[in-house]
């Protein structure tokens, strides 16, 4: 069962050129943000966590217990803070985004389809989900 919040601490590295990230328990997982901005740097911090935790999801990958913040021992120019992430507006996002997918038409009709102003995504779309019968599964993505 997927978990809807996750918390994890994340090392933010002060330079003078940025602000590195580090996640301890996600190696790998290592946003930045320009040299002054710790607004920037947790949002960014929060996108990347919740997009790598989103594609562990997707691979089947355990997803490690979080290491105590009263473990982690930063250096002079790190402070250690604790990364919050709600996962559902997440998955939401990243299984709505839209795809581009190629199609042929003859080309009387795309120019007719042209003529008149259609759609044909948006109609592909609902001919599709007509097709495959997924009506209540649009109905429940969309709310």
């Amino acid at each position: 069962m997927l978990k809807d919040r996750y918390s994890y601490v994340a090392i933010f590295s002060y330079d003078p050129d940025g602000i590195c990230i580090d996640f301890p328990d996600f190696p790998g997982c290592c946003p930045c943000a320009d040299a002054g901005d710790t607004d920037m740097a947790l949002k960014n911090a929060k996108e990347a966590l919740g997009l790598h935790i989103w594609g562990m999801e997707q691979d089947n990958d355990e997803i490690p217990a979080p290491t105590p913040i009263t473990d982690v021992k930063p250096e002079n120019n790190q402070v250690p803070v604790l990364v919050d992430v709600f996962m559902p507006p997440i998955r939401e996002r990243v299984n709505n985004r839209f795809v581009k997918k190629t199609l042929s038409l003859p080309a009387w009709l795309a120019a007719k389809a042209d003529e008149d102003g259609v759609n044909c995504s948006k109609i592909f779309q609902k001919a599709l989900v007509e097709y495959l019968g997924v009506n209540d599964f649009l109905d429940k993505a969309t709310k």
